[in-house]
């Protein structure tokens, strides 16, 4: 009885923490407001930093999108000051395929599409597992450090270079 009811405590804590719009808000983006619970869609995780949900074409048994709560553009927009941000998407991930019984993180594909390949502007991680079981079509879409698929190393090296490069220029 009381493990439902503190189940049930977290669940009114996630509404809560998403419930009125505010700073970080893009109203004409779906992940904005799927993560301030004006979808219906179920949130797996959700604090005022990070967010996951179930994607709506999973390309593997699980396959979870991590986004941040406050809107943030695509991974090209990204900066050095975003760093620790795709790290907690990562962690968020790691966390939520752990509440799911998947272990092996060897057996895991993390990572963004690189734009203009992703459909929407909010980023977000995709965080696919087992990837041995990903369908052809899958394996496409989430190929490794693609054209259109960029995984989180990567990504982090290009936050920092352009920061070099910027600071090179002032």
């Amino acid at each position: 009885m009381a493990e439902v009811e503190a189940t049930q405590a977290a669940l009114v804590d996630v509404s809560k923490t998403n419930s009125v719009p505010g700073e970080g808000y893009d109203k004409k983006c779906i992940f904005c407001k799927i993560v301030n619970n004006e979808m219906g869609t179920e949130l797996l995780h959700s604090d005022e930093e990070v967010s996951c949900f179930r994607d709506i074409k999973p390309g593997a048994p699980h396959h979870y999108l991590v986004v941040p709560t406050k809107h943030v553009g695509n991974c090209k927009s990204l900066t050095k000051e975003h760093v620790p941000l795709v790290k907690q998407l990562v962690e968020t991930g790691k966390e939520i395929l752990q509440k799911n019984n998947i272990t092996d993180l060897s057996d895991v594909r993390f990572g963004f599409h690189w734009p203009p390949f992703c459909s929407v502007t909010h980023l977000h991680l995709h965080v696919l597992a087992p990837a041995s079981q990903m369908g052809f079509m899958s394996r496409l879409f989430y190929r490794l450090n693609s054209y259109w698929f960029i995984t989180v190393s990567p990504l982090l090296c290009t936050c920092t270079k352009k920061a070099i490069v910027h600071d090179l220029m002032i």
